[in-house]
């Protein structure tokens, strides 16, 4: 081989291990683009300045005002106070019956459930709640004179003939089961205005309800009309327990970021005098603080 074609071929051989390198510096250099980190809820509604909860229209919690034509009741009006401290200035109500709130959430039709809803332990299997804003205990609706002498869930049990009303998905229902009110001697209502026309219709004998929400409805006379509250009236014995029912606002359970800013500004405001003078209107006295009840104790069954 000639001293020409020699040098002509290391020539050729060392462009080739120069440009194999070069190939493999420049695959080293180009990183995998990266997917873009999702926005919080909590982000969201601060740039959109409005968030939407859900509701289901039980007074006093959360009902729709038809003069003012705006969602309000103690929970919503919390709720806007608390938010416009976190940068939210508007809030938008989503209607939806009681029992399908949590499934609403879940769903993404709204974002906060405002609607005045007990902690227990199995919601929060579902949902990450607030701690509660109030401690109410219960109560039964019944026409005037109560002719049945119905004046605790046991009186139910008692009267084979009675029948007791109470809203889908509340609490109440889960009261009739656990003091064994049979399933027959239940009528199931979607709202609390249908279930008092039920028990004026003489569908149900009771409506059995919180206190505060018995309260409210006696507060419109002419719809309460021939009906009044049960009393004296004995909350039920569950577990060894009186039962006293504590509402707070529930989030989604991915959205813990969120309700844990939720509910350091919430524990600023509960207890306050500016607290008390906003749900005095719907009926809420100091009686009805939470009285440090918290959502880990309502969650661990305490």
């Amino acid at each position: 081989m000639s001293l020409i074609r020699s040098r002509r071929l290391l020539a050729a051989l060392s462009l080739g291990v120069l440009a194999a390198c070069s190939d493999s510096g420049s695959d080293k250099a180009a990183p995998a683009a990266s997917a873009p980190a999702a926005t919080s809820t909590l982000e969201t509604a601060k740039a959109a300045g409005k968030i939407r909860i859900g509701y289901a229209n039980e007074a006093p919690f959360a009902f729709m005002d038809s003069k003012e034509a705006k969602v309000t009741g103690e929970s919503v009006e919390i709720a806007r106070v608390v938010l416009k401290r976190m940068g939210i200035n508007e809030v938008e109500g989503v209607l939806t019956e009681f029992g399908s709130l949590i499934p609403g959430l879940q769903a993404k039709r709204f974002d906060i459930i405002a609607a005045g809803m007990y902690v227990t332990p199995e919601r929060c299997q579902q949902v990450a709640f607030s701690d509660p804003t109030y401690g109410v205990g219960q109560s039964f609706l019944v026409k005037q004179g109560n002719p049945k002498n119905l004046h605790s869930y046991e009186d139910v049990v008692k009267n084979p003939d009675a029948k007791l009303g109470v809203v889908v998905g509340a609490i109440e229902a889960e009261y009739a089961s656990k003091i064994q009110v049979p399933p027959a001697q239940v009528v199931v209502f979607p709202d609390a205005v249908s279930a008092l026309s039920g028990v004026q219709a003489g569908r149900a004998d009771a409506y059995a309800a919180t206190a505060l929400t018995v309260n409210d409805l006696m507060g419109k006379t002419n719809a309460a009309s021939g009906l009044e509250k049960a009393d004296p009236f004995k909350d039920p014995v569950i577990d060894g327990k009186d039962v006293r029912g504590y509402g707070a606002y529930a989030f989604r359970s991915d959205d813990r970021a969120f309700a844990d800013a939720f509910n350091a500004e919430l524990a600023k405001f509960i207890g306050t005098e500016e607290h008390q003078k906003l749900v005095a209107p719907f009926g809420f006295t100091p009686q009805e603080l939470p009285k440090g009840v918290t959502a880990a104790k309502l969650c661990a069954g305490q």
